[in-house]
């Protein structure tokens, strides 16, 4: 089998990719001399939700900007249902994220994880091709469906209404636990208690349901795109090549994005670098040892407590 049309999907992912990094060394080349963090998360978030639009876009932009073709851009109802509602959870998802993360940044001043490499350029511009990266992989499910022909995309089906489902639940999860920690350091702040962690609603069915959450809604995409990919790679779908838009493994490949974020939770940046901040803090305080033991440290209800 030819090797070009096998490829003929990962090409025209290529562009989406490179616009990422663009977009994040853009950034950088502001915020390294300036040494500021401060704009870093709104950055990730705007890289997703521009992201979003160029992969959409960029075959339409690329006609008329470059190749000189004379049609219009398409409108929005000329893309798959699939592309629209993975796309838009995503825009979704980002610019609550980021609008919520900025906020924090700003009230706080900074953000102590950039401390230690701020001072070194080399570090700290490599810390944005991190978040690059991170954009990358975790939207990786929607960038495949974006770059995926309209024309090999199957209608909605059951799978579909089961990853939209599971990115709901997983969504509200994450919004009910960050407006119930929102509130519940507001009311510390009011003295309304003197609560060293929090313990209430969700924060008692794990230690870190927003954690939970994020790990679940980018599980949702990824099961929202098995469809489509499955027809991309299959010969049947060889509509717009003589071989499959995409090769075999990439639903696999695609699994990236849940797992990453997994990773990255549970074991990396998010778990086991807040409860070692609380660990120091608290010590050997009875009820947070009695919290840690009665509580799952990741999936609700059933999880293990380390």
């Amino acid at each position: 089998m030819p090797l070009l049309p096998l490829t003929a999907g990962l090409k025209a992912l290529a562009p989406t990719v490179g616009f990422i990094y663009g977009v994040q060394a853009a950034c950088a080349s502001i915020a390294v001399p300036k040494k500021t963090e401060k704009y870093y998360d709104l950055c990730g978030s705007l890289g997703f939700i521009s992201a979003v639009g160029f992969s959409l876009y960029y075959p339409s932009l690329k006609a008329k900007y470059l190749m000189g073709s004379t049609a219009a851009l398409p409108a929005i109802t000329a893309f798959a249902p699939r592309q629209l509602i993975m796309s838009g959870l995503t825009m979704l998802w980002a610019g609550r994220l980021g609008s919520f993360l900025f906020a924090r940044i700003q009230k706080h001043g900074g953000d102590s994880r950039f401390d230690d490499i701020k001072p070194n350029p080399l570090k700290f511009f490599g810390a944005w091709m991190m978040q690059a990266t991170w954009i990358t992989l975790t939207a990786l499910p929607v960038w495949l469906v974006n770059t995926t022909p309209r024309v090999l995309q199957p209608g909605l089906r059951p799978l579909d209404f089961l990853g939209l489902t599971v990115w709901a639940l997983g969504m509200g999860l994450e919004v009910i636990a960050d407006r119930e920690k929102s509130a519940w350091r507001e009311e510390k702040s009011q003295g309304k208690h003197n609560e060293q962690f929090i313990s209430r609603g969700t924060w008692s069915w794990t230690r870190h349901p927003n954690y939970f959450g994020e790990v679940s809604l980018w599980t949702g995409q990824y099961i929202l795109s098995l469809s489509a990919l499955s027809a991309a790679a299959s010969t049947t779908g060889a509509v717009v090549s003589s071989a499959p838009w995409y090769p075999s493994w990439i639903t696999f490949a695609a699994a990236a994005s849940p797992v990453l974020e997994y990773c990255l939770i549970r074991y990396i940046s998010g778990v086991p670098m807040l409860e070692k901040s609380i660990d120091k803090k608290l010590g050997d305080d009875p009820k947070w040892k009695k919290y840690k033991e009665e509580t799952p440290a990741f999936i609700p209800f059933i999880g293990p407590k380390n």
